[in-house]
């Protein structure tokens, strides 16, 4: 299974690309999400990625988080794969979640590549490297960069493995993630697309399901039950 931003939304975590109330609709990504821009002004990306990880922690798992994390034990080959860096689905109660860009909660050592805890004493006044001393920064895919090894090798045995792949609340736009779908239909599996709009991936799917996360999964969950 793979989730996008539309299953978070719901919960009151804003996307980067709804046109309306998207993040990007008032801020451009190469000012905010990449490493060049953190180079430039760490201090400035820092205070937007606190921002957005008070948002996170505000935020609460929904109906559709609680049915994936419910339905997890139930089948024997469940693989979860996220696009989305907010933790709701671990929240939620699901575990070996396969976080494709990486998780919004934790800090990375911005020289070493490593998750790492923050030193007590800081010069710069910004979160510095308990191990080195250099800046952390946010254990986020930015704009820019590969997604981690061990998730895209994960992500992709678990796509070429599978009977049913299902894209939940993604609009199947960000690649590689979008390609998972494209390379499970190629091993044989059926592909069930959960979304309120049609995507690019609507005409590869074999059932399209229209409507919320939040509605739909609790009632597959049912389905699976009886």
């Amino acid at each position: 299974m793979l989730t996008g931003a539309g299953i978070s939304a719901e919960s009151g975590v804003p996307t980067f690309r709804d046109a309306q109330t998207g993040l990007w609709a008032r801020y451009r990504p190469e000012d905010l999400a990449t490493p060049e821009a953190f180079a430039a002004d760490p201090r400035r990306i820092w205070e937007w990625y606190q921002w957005r990880r008070e948002l996170v922690h505000e935020a609460q798992p929904n109906a559709g988080h609680r049915a994936l994390a419910e339905l997890q034990p139930l089948l024997p080959q469940f693989t979860l794969v996220t696009q989305n860096v907010d933790g709701l689905h671990q929240r939620a109660g699901s575990i070996d979640v396969i976080e494709y860009h990486g998780n919004i909660l934790r800090d990375r050592c911005s020289v070493e590549g490593i998750v790492a805890g923050r030193s007590p004493l800081s010069v710069t006044g910004l979160p510095e490297c308990v191990r080195c001393g250099e800046l952390l920064r946010p254990d986020v895919v930015w704009f820019g960069e590969p997604i981690p090894p061990h998730a895209l090798h994960q992500a992709a045995q678990a796509a070429a493995d599978c009977d049913v792949f299902l894209s939940i609340g993604t609009a199947s736009l960000v690649y590689p993630a979008a390609g998972l779908a494209e390379h499970a239909r190629r091993s044989g599996a059926r592909i069930i697309e959960l979304n309120p709009q049609p995507t690019p991936l609507s005409a590869l799917a074999d059932i399209t399901l229209r409507g919320q996360a939040g509605d739909l999964l609790p009632r597959l969950l049912q389905a699976v039950r009886r």
